[in-house]
């Protein structure tokens, strides 16, 4: 009897062993299956959000290296292939504006030599078809930069090459012992909307070598205030 009763208890045994341990080993596949799951998702959040950061900062942050943009008073060498009659240096008026045979009136400052070649060329299709127009800008006369405030030399200068903030602080003499070296700002007005953003600028730091990225490249028309 001992060992009828003994051998029902052995079986039953191993069975629940048996069970256990292969529950134990689905519970365990299951949790490393919604770890991976999990890592899977957190990863691919973190490259979302490093897309998206990215874009915004992108968005906000002013062009370093601006193709050149068009300002009143330069000198466009303006031409079309194989149209003699049309090949003609261009003054661009101090309203922004030039006029071209065929193409009429257009608003040209703060626009690229692209962007006018391309409009031109559009205005005169109707008319020469497979127009090849070229822009180039023989003369720089509409790069202009101002520096105000607490500068040795303020004022207006015109340049032939674009200069970054530090530059243009050089030019107007640099600081005066009273100007708030932490605080400077840059005034850039969009020309074809009127939309106007600030830039700061930390002398302080640029001049130890931090925050470069504040050394921006000035557009035309760029006020640089140093309080």
């Amino acid at each position: 009897m001992i060992v009828c009763v003994i051998a029902p208890i052995c079986v039953y045994h191993l069975r629940s062993e048996c069970i256990l341990g292969r529950y134990n080993e689905f519970h365990k596949g299951l949790t490393m299956s919604t770890r991976g799951l999990f890592k899977g998702l957190q990863a691919i959040a973190l490259v979302f959000m490093a897309i998206v950061g990215t874009a915004v900062q992108a968005a906000e942050a002013p062009d370093n290296n601006p193709a050149y943009r068009i300002g009143p008073e330069d000198v466009l060498q303006i031409s079309v292939w194989k149209e003699e009659g049309l090949d003609k240096e261009v003054l661009v008026r101090p309203d922004g504006g030039m006029s071209f045979p065929l193409a009429g009136d257009m608003t040209v400052s703060g626009k690229t030599p692209k962007q006018v070649q391309e409009e031109i060329r559009r205005r005169i299709q109707r008319y020469i078809p497979e127009a090849v127009v070229t822009v180039a800008v023989n003369k720089v006369s509409g790069y202009s930069v101002f520096v105000i405030g607490q500068v040795k030399a303020p004022g207006q200068f015109t340049l032939g090459r674009y200069v970054d903030v530090m530059q243009a602080l050089t030019l107007a003499g640099g600081m005066t012992p009273y100007a708030s070296e932490a605080d400077v700002k840059i005034q850039r007005r969009n020309p074809l909307t009127g939309e106007q953003n600030v830039y700061r600028f930390n002398f302080r730091d640029v001049k130890r070598g931090r925050g470069l990225d504040q050394n921006i490249v000035l557009h035309s028309g760029d006020v640089v205030v140093v309080p």
